[in-house]
């Protein structure tokens, strides 16, 4: 019996443990006096359902109602078993984001460039490996260089022109579907340099793959969860957040591409010819050396993929989301026809990047359109000290998670009233002045804001530009009539999918 009595030993005092170790977790906000949501799950806190049942945006827009509603700019709740800071107030997400940055510079993400090089990308860097790829990247995403990449972009937007013409008599044509496959070939063609051909061939190895990276169920939560918060034993268990198959695939593509051009193979103006430069020279010509050295192709393929990841289904969703509004409100969509038609008219007909940038009712739509339906549901940054909130007497420890819930404050009727309803006037001049400036968060602030913004905006405005100038979109038997969201992906993507009715303008 004294074996029975070892072996029950050796389980009960470590679950106790753990026990104890998880309740302490809990107790931490009560204990400083910060305001905190009721009742956390003993494992997954206060995000119980998340990527199951439940997408996180609603999860965090509940919680941030009943904070809110406390009155209170900041609460405490339960990241699974981590202690995290909701931020109610605009006022503190601008010192998070901006006032405060040198104290909040980091993600808190999962980052492992040896043992999974895919995760050393720009979006999960830290400390001065961060500020040293951003100031090396930072100069390939001016206005200047999207002018480079934009002839590029044209080009496969007269593909998607050819495929939608050819199909649009299809009651079943899947809009998100259609505009993944473009945006998969832009940044296909501008960050590797090759001719992906998703829109003919959805079934092709570089969209099966590409969907894969952006699947998210419970399992690879609590990876993300674990890499984030306990980085040391992630990295000696091994732990991966890009999935195998996935990382061999970006990492050949990059090495291949690689090798082709600096063999005197094809020289585009792309993203990577300049991070071929940068590789080469550690920064682009007529650009200050960042004080770094080039990058290694480990570097390139992380910088391509996340340029992939954070470019082709943010936008595509982008787009999906605003043709099914305009669908829904047939006069607004004839009005941004009318805008496309009279300026592509004073240009001859052509579509240049000057020509888009001057397009205002395009300009407020798509602003809209990431208003009420935000990629990102949420931003995130992580305290490299204890920390103070403004305002207030509660002071949090260093290495807490601070998360901005953009999808919520995007919804508020404070910010924005009746926020069901779609209105690009809310990005008029004088509406803009009206609100709080960090009430509207979609490419985040600071900076750490999305390096890729411009080409984010040119490519959504490209694609939708080429369709509205051809077709007009109405709702068919398919279309539902609300949308809800999809649990299972990273980015805000519609549950159901969205089909439309449409009309050739040019039969």
């Amino acid at each position: 019996m004294e074996w029975l009595c070892v072996f029950i030993t050796s389980l009960v005092v470590p679950a106790v443990i753990v026990y104890y170790f998880l309740r302490r977790q809990q107790r931490l906000w009560p204990n400083l006096g910060i305001p905190t949501a009721p009742n956390p799950h003993i494992l997954f806190g206060n995000v119980r359902g998340i990527a199951r049942t439940e997408h996180s945006y609603s999860i965090l827009q509940r919680l941030y109602y009943e904070f809110k509603q406390r009155n209170v700019p900041v609460g405490g709740f339960m990241n699974f078993f981590q202690p995290a800071i909701l931020v109610v107030d605009p006022e503190v997400a601008k010192c998070v984001l901006v006032k405060d940055f040198f104290e909040f510079h980091n993600r808190g993400i999962f980052v492992d460039t040896v043992g999974d090089p895919l995760s050393g990308g720009l979006f999960s860097l830290e400390d001065t490996q961060w500020k040293v790829m951003r100031q090396k990247m930072t100069p390939t995403f001016t206005s200047g260089k999207m002018k480079y990449m934009f002839g590029t972009v044209l080009k496969v937007a007269q593909e998607l022109r050819q495929f939608v013409s050819d199909n649009c008599h299809r009651d079943d044509l899947e809009i998100k579907d259609l505009l993944q496959r473009f945006t998969m070939d832009v940044i296909g063609n501008v960050a590797f340099g090759i001719e992906c051909n998703t829109l003919k061939n959805p079934n092709s190895q570089f969209s099966i793959m590409g969907n894969k990276s952006f699947y998210v169920d419970t399992v690879r939560m609590i990876k993300f969860f674990v890499g984030g918060q306990y980085k040391t034993l992630a990295r000696k268990i091994g732990i991966k957040v890009v999935p195998d198959d996935v990382a061999h695939l970006f990492l050949e593509l990059a090495k291949n591409t690689v090798q082709l051009r600096e063999n005197g193979g094809e020289n585009r103006n792309d993203f990577m010819n300049f991070l071929l430069e940068i590789k080469n020279k550690g920064k682009l010509s007529n650009e200050p050396n960042s004080g770094g050295d080039g990058l290694t192709i480990e570097e390139i393929a992380a910088q391509c993929f996340i340029f992939f990841t954070a470019g082709f289904e943010t936008s595509s969703s982008t787009m999906n989301f605003c043709l099914y509004e305009l669908a829904m409100d047939p006069d607004l969509q004839e009005a941004l026809r009318t805008e496309v038609v009279e300026s592509l008219a004073k240009n001859n007909g052509e579509l240049t990047y000057e020509t888009l940038l001057g397009m205002d009712l395009l300009d407020r739509t798509v602003s809209e359109t990431l208003r009420k339906h935000p990629p990102l549901d949420n931003l995130f940054r992580i305290s490299n000290a204890r920390y103070t909130i403004p305002g207030t007497k509660y002071t949090v420890p260093e290495n807490t998670l601070f998360q901005i819930p953009i999808y919520a404050m995007h919804n508020d009727p404070e910010y924005f009233p009746e926020p069901d309803r779609f209105d690009p006037d809310r990005f008029l001049p004088e509406a803009v002045k009206s609100r709080h400036p960090y009430a509207y968060l979609p490419f985040g602030e600071g900076p750490r804001n999305c390096i890729g913004m411009r080409f984010g905006l040119m490519q959504t405005k490209i694609g939708l530009v080429t369709l509205l100038n051809n077709f007009r979109f109405t709702p068919n038997s398919l279309t539902p009539k609300k949308l809800g969201y999809s649990p299972t992906s990273f980015v805000l993507s519609p549950r159901s999918r969205i089909c439309l009715r449409i009309e050739s303008l040019n039969s």
